[in-house]
């Protein structure tokens, strides 16, 4: 009886040991899975990273998936990824709305995409130059634009605010102007206009649109402007349906850095012309 008492009492430890040591085997895959997934959220490193992790396109270590991968667009995976695309330290993007957004694009019957070559979406790069003895900052607009069977990034805009008020009329001084009669005097009063300065653009036509991507241009040809270096660069997306958001890069300690998620709007009827004249300047 007594053996029969240690070789029950035998089995009952090695069951337990097992069972702890599936446990801990368990924590250990836990464990593993955690750090997994914060490396996951910390490494995103490039643009077209972030737009395949926020499309489901890559497995939790960064690997690419088959579309044929049951995980590939997993709305369920693509929640937990892209709530962690946001910028953490952002307080000013409501939890309820980063929750809609996510919702929204990760629905079962219609889930919205990124699509890097499908257009609506554009960045935007502060440069450092110098201007004679003076440095400043110049914002140039990136679009991507298809060529031939590839594509490349150009330059479709600039923000420089001499070139804003360039043309712009002296709304304080609205008496110069050359008489209706200067034709009688084979405008010879044309030097007032010249001598002017600042106060030049008064005496052109205010409806001319100018043309500030020319202006650039002339002035880096004729080494008014010349290049330092790029300062900061952010891009803005307007691909998903009723949505803008704004990615920037984040280099900082943690987890949460690389391109994230700045901004989020749930844009209404006709607000996205009246945004994209905000973000180029053109109120």
């Amino acid at each position: 009886m007594q053996i029969v008492k240690i070789i029950v009492l035998a089995l009952l430890l090695s069951v337990s040991q097992v069972m702890a040591q599936d446990i801990d085997q368990q924590a250990m895959d836990n464990r593993s899975m955690e750090s997994d997934v914060k490396s996951f959220y910390a490494e995103t490193k490039q643009v077209t990273q972030f737009i395949r992790r926020f499309n489901g396109e890559e497995d939790i270590k960064g690997k690419k998936l088959s579309y044929k991968d049951p995980n590939y667009r997993d709305a369920n995976k693509r929640k937990k990824f892209i709530s962690a695309l946001f910028d953490g330290e952002n307080t000013s993007i409501a939890e309820s709305l980063k929750r809609a957004f996510i919702n929204d694009v990760c629905s079962i019957d219609g889930p919205k995409l990124l699509d890097f070559h499908g257009g609506d979406w554009f960045g935007e790069t502060y440069v450092k130059f110098k201007r004679g003895n003076q440095e400043t900052f110049v914002t140039l607009y990136m679009e991507l634009v298809k060529e031939n069977l590839g594509s490349k990034w150009v330059i479709s805009d600039v923000y420089y605010s001499p070139f804003e008020d360039m043309y712009r009329r002296d709304e304080g001084s609205p008496s110069r102007f050359l008489h209706p009669l200067s034709h009688e005097l084979d405008f010879m009063n044309l030097d007032k206009v010249f001598n002017s300065g600042m106060h030049t653009g008064d005496y052109f036509y205010q409806d001319y649109k100018v043309d500030k991507l020319s202006i650039f241009l002339y002035e880096l040809h004729n080494n008014t402007l010349r290049f330092q270096y790029v300062s900061g660069v952010k891009f803005h997306f307007f691909q998903v349906d009723g949505w803008y958001f704004e990615i920037t890069e984040f280099n900082r300690p943690g987890m949460n850095r690389g391109w994230l998620i700045s901004n989020l709007i749930k844009l209404e009827d006709g607000q996205k012309g009246s945004l994209m004249e905000f973000i180029y300047h053109r109120d």
